[in-house]
């Protein structure tokens, strides 16, 4: 079994794009029941890990630039880590993630 970092993006600073109170507790609780899934399978390797909206860039001249970075049109809203056998199942495990039905994506990597 291999482990795969699936990472969360949407537009989540746009105001048009921000869904109602009740439209997110409807998302929240998709949410909970996709990681509830996904543990009761033993596919979620570490749980979700919320982006703190800070960082860092190292660019190729080693000079350091102070994050978040606004010249990307969407933000890391969290990722997890989950144990999956290829980059097939990996792929079938993240079309059920809820941040798609917000307009969302969802990149996914091995991680190694």
């Amino acid at each position: 079994m291999n482990e795969f970092l699936l990472i969360f993006r949407r537009d989540f600073k746009t105001k048009e794009t921000q869904p109602s109170p009740e439209e997110l507790q409807q998302h929240l609780q998709q949410w909970q029941n996709w990681f509830g899934s996904l543990a009761a399978q033993d596919k979620l390797a570490r749980p979700l890990q919320r982006w703190d909206g800070q960082g860092k860039l190292v660019n190729s001249n080693k000079g350091i630039t102070d994050g978040p970075f606004v010249e990307i049109k969407e933000s890391i809203g969290g990722l997890i880590i989950i144990k999956a056998k290829d980059y097939d199942e990996a792929t079938e495990i993240a079309q059920g993630c809820p941040v798609l039905n917000f307009g969302g994506n969802v990149e996914i990597r091995m991680a190694v």
